[in-house]
This record gives C-alpha cells, sequence and structure tokens, in this order.
C-alpha cells in the first residue's frame, strides 16, 4: 500500500477544455512538506493555463511536475488540493487523467502514488457495456476468417485427432508439428488437435500437391475416413492446417453451436497479399514472450505482417552495437534519466531494449508461421530518444525549443543537415540487415511538426542550397537520402502517409500507409504510391470503443466500437482501376493507452480478429453475428 494517493476530475469550463483538480492525500504517520508531484497524462497542460495552489515546475511531453505552496504541510491523514485550467484537449474517457504519479521529497528520494480513474461529475458508474453480442450462426464450423468457399455436412461426434496419413513427406508432418505446437501455446489446457501417428477414432489428412492459383490458397475436401488436404503452397499448408485446428477447437469447446465436418469442401484463399498488425513498444515494453505470442495470435487469425515499432521519442528498444547509447540511455526512463517519465512510469525507473539475438529468435518464430516481420525506425519525427542518447545528431546552434511536436516533445526531428544523421542511420541500417529479411523498412516520417528545422541555421543553409521551402520539402529532400541508402542495401522503403508530403519519394519501391483518414489512401493511391488502409477510424485498436466516459482509450479519431470496425470496407470509394495499388490492410496498436494487459485485451480483442476476416474474407462473404459467435472463443494476450 503507498503513503501517498493522488485524486483526479475533470469539469467543463465554458471556452476552453476545461479544469482539473487534482487532491493528493497523505496516507502516511509523517507529515509531508518540501515535496514536489510528479504525474503522467495524455491530456497534457498548454503553454497558457492557470494553476491555483500549485506552480508547474517541468513539463515534458506527457509528464508534469508541480511544487506546492511554499512552506505547505500535509498532515497525515490530511490533503492538498490545486486546479489547473488550460490544457490541451478535452478528456473524453476515464483512462485521459493520470497514468503514473510519483513524490520528490526533501531528501531527494522518490516513492510512489497510488492513483485512481479521472472522475467526471454525474458520470454513471456501473459495468462495462457488452460490446460483442453473443452471436448466432447458420453453419456450425468455427472458422475465422470465413473462407472463400464452403459447402460441408456436419457430423455428430468430432474425431478424436487427426493425423498425417501414411507415407506423408517429412515437410508435411513437420507444418502438422509446426500448428499443433501453435495450438498448444496458445490453447495450453485443450486435447490436442492433432497427433502425429494414427489414432483410433482419428481421422487421416492425406495431403496433395495441387497447383494454386495464388499464394496461400488450399481446399480441404472432408470424407468420413480421410480430410484431402490440397495446396502447392507453404502457406496454404499452413493455413489449411490451421483451419482444421479451428474446426475442432471450436466442435469440443461448444459443441451446442459448432461441430466437424463429415463431407464437404472448403476452398480458401486470402483477399489480400498485406494483412498487417503493427505495435507500438516504445511507450510501452512488451517482453519476447509477449511478443512471441502475438505472432502466434496473428498466424490463428492468417494475418502475415507483424510492423514492429521499435522506436520514438519515449524509447529506443533496438541494440544497435555501434551505438550502445542508444539502449544505455534511450531505452530507460525514470525520474533521474535523460528520459524523463512518461506513460505508465512512476517512482522506479523503467527500461527494456531488445538484443539482437532477440530479434533473431522473434524473426525465426514468426518466419515459421509464415509472418514477416516489418521492422521500423521512425524517423526523422518521434526521435527525441536518439537525439536525446546521441547529442551529435543536434545542431548546437538551433533554439533548443525551437518547435514542439503534436505530443508535446521539443526539437524531436532529425536534422536533414546534420552530416552525422545520415552516417548514423546508415550503420543503424546495415545491422538491421541481417537480422530482418523483410524487403521493406518502416521508416515512420510521420507528425513532423509544422516549423520544424527553420530555426537551425545548418538547415537554413541547406535549404538556400538545395532551393527548398519549408519543413515539408526539407523532409522530403531528407527521406530522399534515406530511400537512396535502403535501395543502396537492397530495401524498399515502407512509411506513414506524410512521406508523400512536399514532393515525396520515387514511388517505384515504396509503400504507404494511410492513417489520417480513409481518403488520404485514395489520394495516395491516385499519385502513384502503392498503399496499405490503416485509418484510425476503424483499424487503430487503441481507439476507445464506446463514447460511454467509462470507456478505456483514445479519442482522437472518434470511438470504435467492434461492430464498426468490422464491417469497415476499406476499399471504400476507391477506383476501380487503383485498386491494383491496394496491397491491403493493417491494425494498429499504439501504446499510449495499454498501461495494463486488461486493457490490452479489452481493447485488441475481437477487433484484432475482425481486421483480419477484412484481409482475408471478401465483403459479401462477411456476417458480424457468426463471427461474434466463433471470435470469443479466440485466444488473447
Amino acid at each position: 500500500m503507498a503513503d501517498y494517493r493522488l485524486e483526479a476530475s475533470w469539469s467543463p469550463v465554458e471556452g476552453s477544455f476545461g479544469r482539473f483538480t487534482f487532491t493528493l492525500f497523505n496516507l502516511s504517520t509523517k507529515p509531508l512538506s518540501g515535496f514536489t508531484l510528479a504525474y503522467t497524462s495524455l491530456t497534457r497542460v498548454a503553454d497558457k493555463y492557470v494553476a491555483e495552489g500549485a506552480a508547474l515546475k517541468r513539463r515534458v511531453a506527457n509528464f508534469h511536475e508541480y511544487s506546492p505552496p511554499e512552506g505547505l504541510t500535509i498532515k497525515p491523514g490530511g490533503s492538498w488540493q490545486f486546479t489547473v485550467e488550460g490544457l490541451t484537449n478535452r478528456p473524453k474517457h476515464v483512462t485521459s487523467g493520470i497514468k503514473s504519479a510519483y513524490l520528490t521529497l526533501a531528501d531527494g528520494r522518490h516513492v510512489p502514488v497510488s492513483f485512481g480513474d479521472l472522475m467526471l461529475a454525474g458520470a454513471e458508474r456501473g459495468e462495462l457495456q457488452e460490446l460483442l453480442p453473443r452471436g448466432e450462426v447458420t453453419e456450425p464450423f468455427s472458422l475465422l476468417p470465413w473462407p472463400l468457399f464452403l459447402s460441408l455436412r456436419p457430423d455428430d461426434m468430432p474425431p478424436v485427432a487427426l493425423y498425417p496419413a501414411a507415407g506423408s513427406s517429412a515437410k508435411n508432418i513437420r507444418a502438422v508439428e509446426k500448428v499443433l505446437a501453435l495450438y498448444q501455446r496458445l490453447f495450453p489446457a485443450e486435447n490436442v488437435p492433432f497427433t502425429l501417428q494414427p489414432v483410433q477414432g482419428g481421422r487421416q489428412i492425406r495431403f496433395k500437391g495441387e497447383s494454386s492459383i495464388m499464394e496461400a490458397a488450399y481446399e480441404l475436401r472432408f470424407t468420413a475416413q480421410e480430410i484431402i488436404l490440397g495446396t502447392d503452397d507453404a502457406g496454404g499448408l499452413l493455413y489449411g492446417l490451421i483451419s482444421l485446428a479451428q474446426l475442432l477447437h471450436g466442435a469440443r469447446h461448444n459443441p451446442e453451436t459448432f461441430q466437424f465436418p463429415v463431407f464437404g469442401t472448403i476452398a480458401d484463399q486470402p483477399r489480400y497479399t498485406w494483412r498487417g498488425c503493427h505495435l507500438d513498444v516504445s511507450r510501452q515494453f512488451y517482453p519476447v514472450p509477449d511478443i512471441k505470442r502475438l505472432i502466434d495470435i496473428l498466424a490463428w487469425n492468417k494475418l502475415n505482417v507483424f510492423h514492429w515499432h521499435l522506436t520514438d521519442d519515449e524509447a529506443w528498444r533496438l541494440e544497435i552495437k555501434a551505438y550502445p547509447e542508444l539502449t544505455e540511455i534511450g531505452a530507460k526512463r525514470g525520474p533521474d534519466e535523460i528520459l524523463l517519465p512518461q506513460l505508465g512510469d512512476g517512482a522506479e525507473p523503467r527500461s527494456g531494449f531488445y538484443s539482437q539475438e532477440d530479434v533473431r529468435g522473434i524473426v525465426a518464430h514468426a518466419g515459421m508461421l509464415r509472418v514477416e516481420v516489418v521492422p521500423e525506425i521512425d524517423i526523422p519525427g518521434h526521435s527525441s530518444a536518439a537525439l536525446l542518447s546521441l547529442p551529435r545528431l543536434v545542431d548546437g546552434q538551433e533554439a533548443p525549443d525551437g518547435y514542439r511536436s503534436v505530443q508535446g516533445y521539443p526539437n524531436n526531428a532529425l536534422n536533414p543537415a546534420v552530416e552525422f544523421t545520415y552516417e548514423f542511420l546508415g550503420k543503424v541500417f546495415d545491422e538491421m540487415l541481417p537480422l530482418f529479411p523483410s524487403d521493406y523498412i518502416h521508416i515512420g516520417g510521420d507528425e513532423v511538426p509544422h516549423g520544424s528545422w527553420l530555426a537551425s541555421p545548418l538547415c537554413r543553409a541547406l535549404m538556400e542550397r538545395e532551393k527548398l521551402a519549408g519543413t515539408a520539402e526539407l523532409q522530403s529532400y531528407f527521406l530522399r537520402r534515406i530511400k537512396a541508402m535502403l535501395a543502396e542495401r537492397g530495401k524498399k522503403l515502407a512509411g506513414w502517409n506524410e512521406v508523400s508530403q512536399g514532393g515525396g519519394v520515387d514511388r517505384v519501391g515504396t509503400l504507404l500507409m494511410a492513417w489520417e483518414k480513409p481518403e488520404v489512401g485514395i489520394e495516395l493511391a491516385g499519385e502513384g504510391y502503392d498503399i496499405v488502409m490503416t485509418p484510425g477510424q476503424a483499424y487503430y485498436l487503441d481507439m476507445a470503443q464506446a463514447e460511454d466516459w467509462r470507456e478505456p482509450g483514445a479519442s482522437w479519431a472518434g470511438f470504435t466500437p467492434p461492430e464498426k470496425t468490422y464491417a469497415y470496407e476499406a476499399e471504400g470509394e476507391l477506383a476501380e482501376e487503383l485498386r491494383e495499388r491496394m496491397r491491403g490492410i493493417q491494425a494498429c496498436i499504439w501504446g499510449e493507452n495499454f498501461v495494463s494487459r486488461a486493457y490490452f485485451n479489452r481493447l485488441v480483442f475481437p477487433r484484432l480478429s475482425a481486421v483480419a476476416e477484412a484481409a482475408w474474407t471478401p465483403c459479401l462473404r462477411k456476417d458480424w453475428l457468426r463471427f461474434a459467435a466463433i471470435v470469443r472463443m479466440w485466444p488473447t494476450l
């Protein structure tokens, strides 16, 4: 139990984003004086604010530190209250308040402070609403994503297990073992779907090499004696076996609703080649076992791209041996560290990064499951962790607070006119090459603040020399150089939609992700870019799922219940002649709101599976109630 507790409430104020009221309770047996209070919150204090009963001492992004009135002493059992009016946004959900807090005492010690939800006068209490209906099925088969074609007759009793027919090749037996191991990791308490030898009451799988019309396609033909799995593609083999495991899982887990087929056919192939899921590990660090489990979940849902967001303002998470400072400094946040506490960080420093050996293990695990790992090093913006770790990246003549990012970070973009920037990134890319076999390296390119670099003498000289006007053209100059560096190393450039600004980069070998709104993807395709659709309004899994104050999550893109995510049609109004530019779709998991496993699971699931079905299943084959009935049996983190 903490000796101190901080409560926060918000009240609306006409003409502003409202007022915070904070109350610090002294639950210890000693009087408290000579301290400062720090907390982190996504609802930040603006440049112009009014604080009553406290003085704002420091503010960096989501980190705020206050001093009490001089001479204040809080007696045991007493409290101190102060208010702040002048916020950067209006909080809309219970998680928009405090995400961590601590006190710094007079002797310099940092001590934890407990805290609660952001309170709103008049807000309803009680249980969160159920966002997923019980669902119903017209065909009693648990398959998700739903296949392209299905015509099956159910059996009254599922087989004890499925096993490879005598004479099956070593490749096919290994595939069975791979999916068996996947199932056991995801459902360790369930009976296994496969054995490697015949079993009484089981059914054999006969593998047949059949030409597929596209990658990852497969066909399953069921009889009372055997199941024929036809494909000539390694992905199709994996997905066919996963479908069998799903069918058997549902028939055992919920036999009142689901059954296993005795006769019939499944013919299946994916709708899109890029079926992705992004994970931000900068705001919150996920240990290696969590990353591998998420990849297992992606494979179970037939997703095939893991977009790994490894760096941001908050932390640099990838070991680069040429620059150990990136993880010695840039992967650690704390009250006495160079990187101050951010969302979820309290009195104790927190750190975490992935060694190159960790990365090799994760990439190998993903490759075994036909999941491509696309790494992201977010540049030139979102680079505070790198800039604070390597001061040589900074133009020393630039004003230290010349611009600020939308998240509140000062001067957080790598400088295009500092030549060391390119030497640094070249060595980073060189160390990434043997770790990531993906054709793509994602370089971010998003949210560079308007006005970035304009106060840098080096950039002013570069702009004059190259005849560049403004931040967007400076970024375009920078990204064209980065694209050339990647091309020299045999890699293609992926980035967020802002890469196209200021003239953009060469369209050939470039893949852009449209996140700000769906219309952006249509515009990019029209400009000749290959695109992945990942609009925040449907596929950002950190968005709150309802307007209800009690719902956790972000709110900048509105609220997104699972049914909206499921029903969203990413192709939208994309003209027929542009659809070949659309490589696929992707879910994004940004970490600001995921300060607990419970929040992660509530926000990510079942919406991740909803994106997976949209990526695989033709629109006319989707069914929300069937999806709802099946997805409640699917695994979470």
